[in-house]
Formats: structure tokens, C-alpha cells, sequence
């Protein structure tokens, strides 16, 4: 008897499963995805650490906010952040893991070097990279994938001579540039050109090199032009140099700088404010810019990091909603159809408004800042 038992429970068992089992093969589970998953690189240690975490706490409040709205396509983002220690190997090494991971889109990396490592490698595997940071001018050269937030050097040089003659008037100026730098050559000769362009005329350029601590030589030939406007684009350390000793020489012209002038004042003693006094530079933003839309920003920014947000925070912020417009504009995470998507999109971010060129460089908006009593305040907002 209990044999015979088990025996039909058995047989009742193996009906079961082989029922299930037809069932199952009728309806196979989906391999739909649950998440969205983005990938992200940027150095969060090393020596340009202070860059990378900046920047990526700025994506990560976007990414917040957009799962705690309901995701995208009704799915949340799934972001996997690595450190690339801000060396181009490493990069490489991250993005490759990513891949792995299954990522369906980068948004990364900060600084040029490793972004234009990582660049070369997803421009073969089309997956679509968003660097919100990277300027140097062959990023995006890579393939029809790759996009930046940011605007180019030589861009902004083109902007600077822009704004040179429409606000300020000018009709000559002085240029000041480092000899020794990519960045200041490239942004010198954009505005150059431009400003030629815009019926400027250059009646003085004078060069120096990394490391040059007295500029007076080349400062007194320009004082002697007496330009309408001295232009300066370099890094703030070597700005702050050339500003106090360009008045030391009698140099009263208004001068004008690149996004580079970011942090000048903390290399400028009060005592010598005026030397830098009602100086104009380019900046990706500015947190004083009164917009609700930055203010948002900026305030959700200081309760969840108790910080002030970098333009590189506001670039990753953007980069991560550029990605979200995108992939809602394609209805897919398709590679090929989000490319195609960001390739197309109008944008409003807190660093301005955006539409993508033939190498997928930003048309947009750069805030200029002026410096007043030693603070950074928003002038204006302009585009080419």
C-alpha cells in the first residue's frame, strides 16, 4: 500500500513539473533589462582627485533626482562610478569593466588625457560617452558616439571677441598669452582670429612661458598701444600675475580672460584686489546667476554635499539629464538610436543652452563672470 502510494505521488509529481515545464517553455522569462545602466569614470583619488569628485557628485544628484521622478522609461538608473586614479590606463581598464557590466551608456571622463583614451575605444564599440569635462578639441573626434557638455577652447576664444566688441566696444586689444600652453594658444588664437573678424584691431601680442614670474617687459610694450583691452587666457595662477603687474606698468585697459581665471582671487592678496578689479572671464556657470532652475541646483547641491558646486558639478549634472532627454527622445537604450538622439536634442541645463555641431561639440551659452571687490558676480549670459 505505501508503496503504490508513493508511486502515484511520484507520477502525480513528474505530471507537475512536466506541466510547468510546457508552461514555462510558452512563456520564456524576459530578458528585458530592470535597470537602466550607466556607466561613469572620473579620478576620485590621485592628483586631480578634487576634479573628479566634484564632478561626479554633481552626476549623482542628478541621478538621484531623476530615480526618485520615476526613472527613465519608467525604469531606474542603475550607476556603476570607477576611479581611474586620472591616469589613461586606468581609464581604459574602468571603461572596459563597464562594458562587462553591460552598460548602455558612459557618462565620463573629466579631465582630457583619459577621455581621449577612453573616447578611442567606444568609438568602436558605439557605445554612446558623454565627457561633461573634457576640452581638448579631438575628444569628440573619435567617432559619431562621443558628445561633451562643455565648450571647446577654441570656442570660447571665438566667444571672448565677440562679447570684446558687442558689450565692451572695443576696437583694439592686447593679447597675452602663454606660449607654453595648448590651452592658452588655442584660446589666444580663436579670439584672434575672431576679433580680426569682428574689426578689432590687435596692435600688440606678446608671449611667455611656464614658469615666467615677470612680465613687465612684455607688459610695458603693450602699455605703450594703450589698448581698450588687454586679453589673458591662462590659468589663474600666472592671471593674478600679469593683472597686478599690468597695472604696476600703467596698464589701465579692461581685461579680459578665459575660463582659466576660475579661482584667481584666492592667489590675489586683498591688498591688491584692484589690480583685478572689473575683470571679465568666461565660465561654464555662475552661482550667482539668478535663474530658478541654477538656484535649484545649487541649493539641493549644498543640503546633500554641505559644498558649494564647481562648474564641473554643474556639467555632470547636465550630462546626466542630456543622457535622460536622450534615451526618452530614442524610447530604447539602443546604442545607435541614443547617439542619433543626442546628436538631436535642444537642451536647457544649468551651464546654459545647448545644441550639438557636426563633431558633436556643444553650441552654447557661456556665462561671464566679472570680479568685483574680490567676488566672482554673474555679468551676463552669451553665445556666438
Amino acid at each position: 500500500m505505501k508503496k503504490k502510494l508513493v508511486t502515484t505521488l511520484l507520477g502525480a509529481s513528474l505530471l507537475l513539473a512536466a506541466c510547468g515545464g510546457e508552461k514555462a517553455a510558452e512563456k520564456p522569462a524576459s530578458t528585458e533589462a530592470e535597470t537602466i545602466k550607466i556607466g561613469a569614470i572620473g579620478p576620485l583619488t590621485g592628483s586631480v582627485a578634487i576634479y573628479g569628485i566634484s564632478a561626479t557628485n554633481g552626476l549623482k544628484l542628478a541621478v538621484d533626482e531623476i530615480n526618485a521622478n520615476g526613472g527613465i522609461l519608467g525604469k531606474q538608473i542603475e550607476l556603476n562610478l570607477l576611479d581611474e586614479k586620472g591616469d589613461s590606463t586606468e581609464a581604459v581598464n574602468a571603461y572596459n569593466k563597464l562594458v562587462d557590466w553591460g552598460m548602455v551608456a558612459l557618462i565620463g571622463d573629466i579631465t582630457s588625457k583619459p577621455s581621449v583614451a577612453v573616447a578611442e575605444v567606444a568609438a568602436q564599440d558605439g557605445i554612446p560617452m558623454i565627457t561633461p569635462t573634457g576640452t581638448q578639441l579631438n575628444i569628440t573626434e573619435a567617432g559619431s558616439n562621443i558628445f561633451r557638455v562643455c565648450f571647446t577652447d577654441p570656442y570660447q576664444g571665438e566667444v571672448l571677441a565677440k562679447f570684446t566688441k558687442d558689450k565692451l566696444a572695443a576696437k583694439t586689444v592686447a593679447i597675452m598669452s602663454n606660449n607654453s600652453s595648448d590651452y592658452s594658444d588655442g584660446v589666444a588664437n580663436a579670439f584672434a582670429k575672431e576679433a580680426e573678424a569682428q574689426g578689432i584691431q590687435i596692435v600688440a601680442r606678446e608671449g611667455y612661458s611656464d614658469g615666467d614670474k615677470d612680465f613687465k617687459a612684455q607688459l610695458t610694450k603693450i602699455a605703450q598701444q594703450n589698448p581698450d583691452v588687454l586679453f589673458v587666457p591662462d590659468y589663474y595662477e600666472q592671471d593674478g600675475l600679469i593683472a597686478i603687474q599690468a597695472r604696476e606698468v600703467g596698464i589701465k585697459s579692461v581685461i579680459v580672460g578665459s575660463d582659466g581665471w576660475d579661482g584667481v582671487v584666492k592667489t590675489v592678496d586683498p591688498s591688491s584686489y584692484a589690480a583685478i578689479e572689473d575683470v571679465f572671464f568666461a565660465n561654464h556657470y555662475s552661482t550667482k546667476d539668478s535663474n530658478e532652475k541654477v538656484q535649484n541646483f545649487i541649493k539641493n547641491y549644498k543640503e546633500k554635499y554641505n559644498d558649494e558646486p564647481s562648474a564641473f558639478s554643474a556639467l555632470s549634472y547636465d550630462a546626466a539629464y542630456i543622457l535622460k532627454a536622450a534615451i526618452e527622445k530614442a524610447g530604447t537604450t539602443d546604442k545607435e538610436a541614443v547617439a542619433k538622439a543626442i546628436k538631436e536634442l535642444e537642451f536647457d541645463g544649468i551651464t546654459g543652452h545647448l545644441t550639438f555641431d557636426e563633431k558633436n561639440n556643444p553650441v552654447k551659452s557661456i556665462t561671464i563672470i566679472k570680479i568685483v571687490n574680490g567676488d566672482y558676480t554673474f555679468d551676463s549670459v552669451v553665445s556666438k
